[in-house]
């Protein structure tokens, strides 16, 4: 079970830190975080009520939130695994199962369809990383005591940036934001406070704001109580894509196959 600091945790970072002093403190805590299971999550948004929700992840794509109601059942799938990410939302019409395999996704506009993208949920919900494989830039100061880091990426509709800020004394990552070559907002996650696993002495979010202006989409999660790096009784079948009656496997990518042409864990 996670607690709330009874006091400010300790600074990490020096007065003026340098772009790697940053990104190692980051690090210090996030890389450590290899899984995490929480069964008390809770789920909202405009215009549909809270949603009891379980959450897992394990590195380093397999993925699981499912959301309910105890009267109406199941309304929200959101996974991925080491093959392919999929969504299902109960109220979506036609209803289906949406899937896309991953080596596809970039190449592909699916992104522009997504209530979520995969990737971006994943970091949203606590272990946001620097890939050393990409150009980064700052830190530049912030609103509120905290430090911006810049990320370029490329994609299929020209160069994406990617604005990562920073507690500037405890590096704990509050804010990320998704712009586009023009500019525009894709995607944003704040995180309303952290807890600590006293087990692992890990951080992790309490609670995270999203937003996906694009798809006009935005919802609240409440992570509840979270279990860092103990994930050993999660059964394998978790990330397997699941089926629902009377919604069809769609795949957004338009590979034309099927999403068993390859086995999947627990499969």
């Amino acid at each position: 079970m996670f607690t709330q600091w009874a006091t400010p945790p300790p600074r990490v970072l020096p007065a003026n830190p340098t772009l790697e002093q940053v990104i190692q403190a980051v690090h210090q805590n996030n890389a450590q975080i290899q899984s995490y299971v929480t069964q008390s999550a809770s789920l909202s948004g405009p215009g549909w009520p809270t949603l009891h929700a379980s959450i897992a992840f394990q590195r380093p794509l397999f993925f699981r939130l499912r959301a309910g109601m105890g009267l109406t059942g199941a309304e929200m799938d959101l996974g991925s695994n080491d093959q392919l990410f999929w969504y299902w939302v109960r109220r979506d019409q036609p209803p289906a199962v949406y899937f896309c395999r991953h080596e596809q996704l970039a190449a592909s506009r699916a992104r522009q369809v997504l209530p979520v993208d995969p990737y971006w949920l994943i970091e949203a919900l606590g272990i946001a990383e620097f890939d050393p494989a990409l150009p980064h830039q700052g830190p530049y100061p912030a609103p509120g005591g905290r430090l911006d880091i810049r990320t370029i990426r490329e994609t299929p509709d020209g160069p994406a940036t990617k604005i990562t800020r920073v507690d500037a004394a405890t590096a704990r990552v509050m804010e990320q934001y998704v712009y586009d070559a023009q500019g525009r907002l894709l995607a944003s996650s704040v995180a309303e406070g952290y807890r600590r696993d006293p087990l692992s002495g890990l951080y992790m979010p309490s609670a995270v704001r999203i937003s996906c202006p694009p798809a006009q989409f935005s919802m609240r999660l409440d992570l509840g109580n979270v279990e860092i790096n103990r994930a050993g009784s999660v059964s394998a079948e978790l990330w397997s894509m699941p089926s629902y009656p009377g919604a069809p496997p769609v795949d957004l990518c338009g590979g034309g196959g099927s999403p068993q042409a390859a086995p999947l864990p627990g499969r």
